[in-house]
């Protein structure tokens, strides 16, 4: 359970370090990957296609 104390009655604040706090440990992107089932076929074709964009990225830098 991510805590995070509030300083002065900052609110606002507080607020960000724990978006940023939830943010870092993953629990928005674990999400995303639940909210659907995806076959075993369609994630290898969607991860191949992310790596073949990811390598053009890095070719291009070059």
């Amino acid at each position: 359970m991510t805590k995070v104390e509030v300083r002065n009655g900052n609110v606002d604040g507080a607020l960000k370090r724990f978006k940023i706090k939830v943010a870092k440990s993953g629990v928005p992107s674990e999400l995303k990957k639940h909210k659907e089932y995806k076959k075993p076929g369609v994630k290898r074709r969607e991860a191949k296609k992310e790596m073949i964009k990811n390598s053009r990225k890095r070719n291009k830098n070059r």
